[in-house]
């Protein structure tokens, strides 16, 4: 039997994302190989949104989390995650909602990001009228162009205005290179080498101006390989905890193996060379061209040419052998926008769905 086969399939309806600890606990384990020193990893949350997996993380020795949503940040408050960096520059009522997370969760110590004197400012007013301080990152532009400020004398002045502020505490410099996605790793380490340096020269600038050293939060998933080898920066890797198929495709020299799939079944066949599943829209990432949505581990003569909202037709290639009811064990290409299509997930351990794991920060709101 296959890795993956699960032996009482017929007691899990589909379409259903599947977790498998056993493959989670080896890729924390295989990231744990690739940089041993955890007080230089901070995982993102952002692909598994579960309190379940957080614990996992947590007993493995990790401290440090990364978050994209005030959600994920009262998750990880709630699993009793000690350190954690709201990665997304709170803007309007996320800061109310931000400060409310901060002051539930006491033993957790928060910060978040800021690009532009707006939005420290109303850090700073919120946070001093609810009696807290709050610590903070510059969030750098080094060629993503999502979000941030780019390194140069305005980034300067920002950073040592957060300085002279009452209720924030700038500490550091958060920098994501997301955009790096070059199959050829030397390629991408002359190009991640290029994009990091403005961000050691401006460490140093601040350092020089009598700051605190900043802490450098840097990378995501595609580029920590290359970022683990520099000394004193924390690398924030958070697809590797399931793994997807387009990353698998692409960074070869990352081991890391799937660790959640999608059960899908047959539920019709159209023409004599075509079948329909029951993995729509609603079921699988589908920002992708329809060839790159999913691979499946025991069918390899299936052509996708049809998705809508409930189901996905697929050419077969070859000889129509399938059944209505067949099941398939898909793995997505992009695990982490897959998850958040689902509020639970099916725990797999040894061939035997058992329980289900909650994808509680999927939602907007948990309490707050």
């Amino acid at each position: 039997m296959e890795w993956y086969q699960i032996s009482n399939i017929d007691q899990v309806d589909s379409p259903t994302l599947a977790v498998y600890p056993a493959q989670v606990k080896k890729n924390i384990e295989i990231l744990k190989t690739m940089l041993p020193d955890v007080s230089r990893l901070r995982p993102h949350v952002k692909t598994h949104k579960s309190a379940d997996v957080t614990k996992i993380l947590l007993s493995s020795g990790f401290t440090q989390f990364k978050c994209a949503t005030i959600a994920e940040a009262e998750m990880l408050g709630e699993a009793g995650a000690p350190d954690v960096l709201l990665a997304y520059q709170p803007v309007g009522p996320k800061i109310s909602r931000f400060a409310s997370v901060v002051k539930k969760y006491p033993n957790t110590k928060f910060s978040c990001l800021f690009d532009n004197t707006e939005t420290l400012s109303q850090l700073n007013h919120v946070f001093s009228e609810s009696k807290q301080k709050i610590n903070v990152y510059i969030d750098l532009n080094i060629g993503m162009n999502r979000t941030g400020i780019k390194p140069g004398q305005q980034a300067d002045t920002l950073y040592l205005s957060a300085s002279e502020l009452d209720a924030v505490q700038v500490v550091g410099i958060h920098a994501y290179d997301g955009h790096l996605r070059d199959a050829d790793l030397a390629l991408r380490t002359q190009k991640c080498n290029q994009g990091f340096a403005p961000v050691l020269n401006m460490q140093k600038r601040m350092t020089d101006a009598g700051l605190p050293e900043p802490v450098i939060v840097v990378g995501g998933t595609t580029t920590f390989p290359i970022h683990e080898l520099r000394k004193n920066v924390v690398c924030s890797p958070g697809t590797f905890i399931y793994w997807d198929h387009g990353y698998h495709d692409t960074f070869a020299e990352q081991p890391f193996v799937y660790g959640a799939l999608v059960i899908t079944r047959v539920i019709s066949k159209p023409e004599a060379d075509l079948i329909c599943i029951d993995l729509g829209h609603k079921s699988i990432a589908s920002e992708n061209p329809l060839d790159k949505r999913v691979l499946f581990l025991n069918a390899n003569n299936l052509q996708p040419v049809g998705h809508s909202e409930e189901h996905m037709v697929l050419k077969v290639n070859g000889e129509n052998n399938y059944s209505v009811g067949d099941v398939l064990y898909g793995v997505p290409f992009h695990v982490c926008p897959t998850v958040a299509l689902y509020d639970r997930a099916t725990v797999i351990e040894n061939h035997l769905a058992t329980t289900r794991w909650n994808m509680v920060a999927r939602n907007r709101t948990i309490t707050l």
